[in-house]
């Protein structure tokens, strides 16, 4: 991706789009998104999604088939990677450097990313010493495009007596960002778990010597690596 200029094709809407396709597979280039996750995701009607990709098909862009989804193109693929790319290296630049907090930024950085080349990115990722990973934990695209490794093991998956040590949180929502980190779990701090009680969706925690009981609305976004000891 480095030493591109920015393409004159692709406008503001076109790479959120593209963007929104690769968050919604999950970085799985072949994985199939349905037309309502995107419309919901972006918050627009599926008629207008249908629009859009029909467009991005006609560019070569992304592959759409009738009741099966949308799958990025290699072309796509490499669109939506400059732009993630950008955009967290944009939210690191502003906690680290601006003061920023980390459940303030995503929107800073959406407004931001559309207007910046790849020449002033490649810059900024210098700046700050080349980050494979944002402060929320989610990983960074190289310049060529790689995405580094992440642990992604569910908060739900982890037995009881087992520890999370937290190295994503996969919502951009800012409330619920304040509340985890409230909580202090953040990338980088262990999550014991006590208790689980399946049924109604609940898992009791100590995380930094406190207890608290999290509901499915918070734990579903917390992924890590297990360590398989007691807490420490």
């Amino acid at each position: 991706m480095s030493g591109r200029s920015p393409s004159p094709r692709l406008s503001i809407a076109i790479g959120d789009y593209l963007k929104a396709i690769w968050l919604l597979a999950r970085g799985a280039a072949d994985a199939p998104v349905a037309t309502s996750a995107i419309a919901e995701h972006l918050a627009v009607s599926p008629a207008s999604v249908s629009g859009m990709l029909a467009r991005l098909q006609e560019r070569g862009w992304v592959t759409h088939e009738r009741y099966r989804g949308v799958t990025l193109t290699r072309e796509g693929e490499r669109e939506a990677l400059r732009l993630v790319r950008r955009h967290r290296l944009i939210e690191t630049f502003l906690i680290e450097y601006l003061g920023y907090a980390w459940d303030e930024v995503h929107d800073e950085a959406e407004a931001i990313e559309h207007a910046i080349s790849d020449r002033f990115t490649e810059r900024l990722a210098g700046r700050l010493g080349h980050p494979t990973h944002d402060p929320h934990g989610d990983p960074i695209p190289n310049a060529r495009g790689g995405v580094p490794a992440t642990p992604d093991t569910p908060l739900d998956l982890v037995d009881v007596g087992e520890t999370l040590v937290v190295s994503r949180l996969t919502t951009q929502d800012a409330a619920l960002l304040a509340r985890l980190d409230r909580l202090g779990i953040r990338p980088g701090n262990g999550v014991f778990v006590m208790a689980r009680d399946r049924v109604a969706g609940r898992v009791r925690v100590r995380v930094e010597g406190d207890d608290h009981e999290l509901g499915a609305d918070l734990a579903q976004y917390v992924q890590g690596e297990v360590r398989d000891e007691a807490e420490s």
